[in-house]
């Protein structure tokens, strides 16, 4: 049996819509471009965001290479999960070090359908978006007029309120291949 939210949807009956946060500070432009092409394969058609140049946050490292990505899917969070794992690690993702360390690939689920709160083990959405530029402004960009899963503010809004001065984004011009 599906899981019913409060709106009635039911997860069984029609794909979820999934937003993902990518990242690369290794070989940014190969990688990202690779993640989201894997995203393709994986899911079918990837609505994907502006790409922006963020600083490592957490370490002292090269600038990041963002982007949201929002695909649809039929499958669980948790299976979601382990393909995005899946394409990290075909891109190199080393896991060995620190949470916070340069990556080749990073591929993190921001929201799953409507859900807020914790599920299958994961809190949505995921706290990043709230706190991290480099999340919150591809979001407003893909969804400016969706409101974010149990709040009353859209992306947009939230984006406006965001304290824009704590970190720089850049856009980038990222020709996808």
């Amino acid at each position: 049996m599906g899981c019913i939210l409060s709106d009635g949807f039911n997860l069984m009956s029609k794909a979820i819509q999934v937003t993902l946060s990518l990242g690369s500070n290794i070989d940014r432009y190969k990688h990202l471009n690779a993640g989201l092409n894997a995203l393709e394969d994986a899911f079918g058609k990837v609505i994907s965001s502006p790409i922006y140049e963020s600083d490592a946050v957490g370490f002292d490292g090269s600038a990041f290479l963002n982007s949201i990505a929002i695909v649809y899917t039929h499958e669980s969070l948790t299976r979601t999960i382990e393909v995005l794992k899946r394409i990290e690690d075909d891109n190199g993702r080393d896991r060995s070090g620190p949470k916070f360390s340069p990556r080749t690939l990073d591929i993190d689920v921001v929201t799953y359908g409507d859900i807020s709160g914790e599920y299958e083990g994961i809190e949505l959405p995921r706290a990043e978006l709230f706190k991290n530029a480099f999340v919150l402004r591809p979001m407003a960009d893909l969804l400016p007029n969706e409101k974010v899963p149990g709040k009353s503010e859209t992306y947009a809004q939230l984006w406006q309120q965001f304290d824009q001065s704590k970190q720089a984004l850049a856009p980038v011009i990222f020709e996808r291949r």
